[in-house]
């Protein structure tokens, strides 16, 4: 079953979401069956780095709040990711444009490196505070999860995989898809946000539970007779 993951780099909560869903993979018993897909999605395509302005700043300007209760969110936030195992640091990361991040991991899913380089690439703004709009850091970024640098190098300089991340977003768009994160699993259940484990768990129950085949109950008893392909094996009398 495919799981379709929709999330931005710069989004606290999508970092978030990823780790409660994979708890919940993880306890799930069909786990190996579950093929798991990150689309791209970028909160504000227009984003770009700001040198010197923090991130309680900008949300306090965005939201119309005062950088103190932006800052009293961040805190927030952070305890929620540390409960994860996450480490934020809110009031040190780099704000800034996620559009060849994205690209990159579609250069990464060519390669089989989707999963590693999507948490590389959380990991390396929350919790390093790394700019993801340099390039050079990006390549290198790609080159720690097993990636040429000299390709990554390649595809950065250039629109590589730019119609790719489009695409993403233009799906998102079809199916109502308004914020990030966003989970569609087996292309009928949907979760919004970054919910508790339990509700991922229940979630791939339900998409699973409709995409499996059926269980045969009695495969090791046909005691009952049954016919196929043309002939039929009749019960012998106990």
């Amino acid at each position: 079953m495919k799981v379709e993951i929709w999330s931005d780099f710069m989004c606290p909560f999508c970092y978030i979401g990823k780790r409660r869903f994979e708890a919940a993979l993880n306890r799930f018993p069909q786990k190996d069956d579950i093929e798991v897909i990150y689309r791209s999605f970028e909160l504000d395509p227009n984003a770009a780095y700001k040198p010197g302005v923090s991130m309680a700043e900008l949300l306090s300007v965005k939201y119309g709040m005062s950088v103190e209760q932006a800052q009293a969110s961040n805190d927030n936030i952070t305890r929620q990711a540390a409960q994860l195992g996450l480490t934020y640091h809110l009031d040190k990361i780099l704000h800034g444009n996620s559009f060849d991040a994205h690209r990159l991991v579609h250069f990464a899913s060519q390669h089989g490196k989707m999963k590693e380089m999507t948490e590389r690439l959380f990991y390396a703004y929350f919790t390093e505070a790394r700019n993801l709009e340099d390039k050079e850091l990006l390549a290198d970024l790609a080159a720690e999860v097993g990636l040429s640098h000299e390709e990554a190098t390649s595809v950065l300089k250039g629109d590589a995989f730019s119609a790719e991340v489009r695409a993403d977003e233009e799906a998102a768009h079809r199916i109502g898809v308004r914020g990030v994160p966003f989970f569609v699993l087996g292309g009928k259940y949907a979760v919004s946000g970054a919910q508790p484990e339990e509700v991922f768990m229940d979630a791939l129950e339900k998409a699973y539970g409709e995409e499996k085949p059926l269980i045969l109950v009695n495969e090791d008893d046909n005691s009952a007779g049954a016919c196929t392909d043309g002939s039929c094996d009749i019960p012998s009398k106990s």
